[in-house]
């Protein structure tokens, strides 16, 4: 199942570390959607470059409805008062189980985390696998 591929990909590249507005094609540091947008390329589903564009891809799911490999997209302190989609900042892939794969700053580094402590950040989520 390409889920399932995408996720492997994301897992090999646990640790990789965490760089704001990291170049893409690259994949020797990532930012969050660096991070997404080059493991789903490498899976032959390409994505736009920052969170806020790969929002406006994908079909809009609900939270009760996701499944792996789903993207997961949140807010930020940063943006947290901005309206619409500018309120995005962060992006990660639904691995089950109530996690996800991602990288953020303050861990610096690509990880898998509980999902329960990003959902009073949540904005929505997106299915990009057909």
């Amino acid at each position: 199942m390409l889920a399932d591929q995408i996720i492997l990909t994301g897992i090999h590249y646990l640790g990789t570390p965490y760089v704001f507005n990291a170049p893409s094609n690259r994949s020797d540091i990532f930012d969050c959607s660096s991070f997404t947008q080059y493991i789903f390329g490498l899976n032959g589903i390409p994505l736009p470059r920052n969170s806020r564009q790969q929002f406006l891809v994908g079909v809009p799911i609900s939270f009760s409805q996701i499944r792996r490999g789903d993207l997961l997209f949140f807010s930020t302190k940063k943006r947290k008062d901005k309206k619409g989609l500018s309120k995005i900042g962060h992006v990660g892939i639904y691995i089950g189980n109530g996690y996800m794969i991602h990288t953020y700053r303050p861990e610096n580094k690509v990880m898998i985390s509980e999902i329960d402590s990003w959902m009073e950040s949540f904005i929505g989520a997106k299915r990009v696998i057909k």
